[in-house]
C-alpha cells in the first residue's frame, strides 16, 4: 500500500488534527506562508496540502478546488490522514442589505443545494456547522455577519437566474458552492466543522451588472486576509477546547 492517499496525495496517516480548506491552490500556498515551518505535504490536480504550526498549534492547510464533489474528495482523505475538524475559507456572493464586498461571513447552517450530498443522505438531513466553531470563529472576527448560507453548484452570475426568491424572503445571506458538502460530511463522520466567507460580490438577480463580477480586488483580498487569521485563530481556539 502507497504511503500517500491517491487523490490528494497526502500522507496516508499522522496528519495534524485541525484543517484550513480553500479552493483555491494558490490561496493554500498564500495561506501557509502565514504559517511557521510550513512544508508542502501533497500536491495533486487541484489538490494543494501543508502543514505548519499557528500560535504553536499544528494545522494543515489544503485546497479543494471549485464544487462540492471534488471537495469531498479531500475531505475523506483528509479525515483518512488523521484531520477531525476543519474550518472553510472561501468567497461567496452577498444575498442581503448590508452584507457588501471584503465582508465576512460565518456559517451557522446552510441551504443542501451542492448537488452531491444527496447521495450520502437523505435531502431533509441538515447541514449545520458544529457550533463551537461558530462561537469561535465569531470571536476570531466579532465584525462577521453570521446566519445561513446557500451551497449552489451553479454558481456564476453568468450561468442562469438563480430561483432564489424563497430563500431571500428566509434571511438566506450569502451564496457558494462548497460548504454543505462540508457541514454534511462532517456530520456522519462525528467531525467538527465550520466556515468562514469573505463576501467577494452581490449575487442577487436585481445587481445592476452581473458580468462585472471581479473577485480580485484589494477590498476582497483584505477581506481574506482578515478571514485568514480568524480561522485559523478559531483553530487554535478549537484545539484548547478538547
Amino acid at each position: 500500500m502507497s504511503d500517500v492517499l491517491p487523490i490528494t496525495k497526502i500522507p496516508r496517516h499522522g496528519l495534524p488534527p485541525r484543517a484550513l480548506v480553500v479552493g483555491d491552490p494558490d490561496r493554500a500556498t498564500a495561506v501557509a506562508e502565514t504559517l511557521e515551518e510550513a512544508v508542502l505535504v501533497g500536491q495533486n490536480r487541484e489538490y494543494r496540502s501543508y502543514t505548519g504550526t499557528w500560535k504553536g498549534v499544528p494545522v494543515v492547510v489544503s485546497s479543494h478546488g471549485v464544487g462540492g464533489p471534488g471537495a469531498l474528495c479531500q475531505f475523506g482523505e483528509l479525515a483518512e490522514a488523521g484531520v477531525r475538524t476543519l474550518i472553510r475559507l472561501g468567497t461567496a456572493g452577498s444575498l442581503a442589505d448590508g452584507i457588501t464586498d471584503g465582508d465576512l461571513v460565518i456559517a451557522e447552517a446552510a441551504v443542501r443545494d451542492d448537488g452531491v450530498t444527496q447521495q450520502l443522505i437523505h435531502p431533509e438531513y441538515p447541514a449545520f456547522a458544529t457550533p463551537e466553531a461558530v462561537v469561535a470563529l465569531s470571536r476570531a472576527a466579532p465584525e462577521a455577519h453570521r446566519g445561513v448560507v446557500w451551497t449552489r453548484a451553479a454558481f456564476s452570475p453568468l450561468v442562469l437566474t438563480l430561483p432564489m426568491a424563497d430563500y431571500l424572503a428566509a434571511r438566506v445571506i450569502a451564496i457558494e458552492m462548497e460548504l454543505s458538502a462540508l457541514l454534511v460530511f462532517a456530520s456522519l463522520r462525528g467531525l467538527r466543522a465550520g466556515g468562514v466567507l469573505v463576501i467577494d460580490g452581490d449575487a442577487r438577480p436585481d445587481h445592476p451588472d452581473p458580468s462585472a463580477y471581479d473577485p480580485h480586488r484589494d477590498v476582497v483580498a483584505s477581506g481574506v486576509a482578515r478571514a485568514t487569521r480568524a480561522a485559523l485563530d478559531a483553530l487554535v481556539e478549537l484545539e484548547g477546547a478538547e
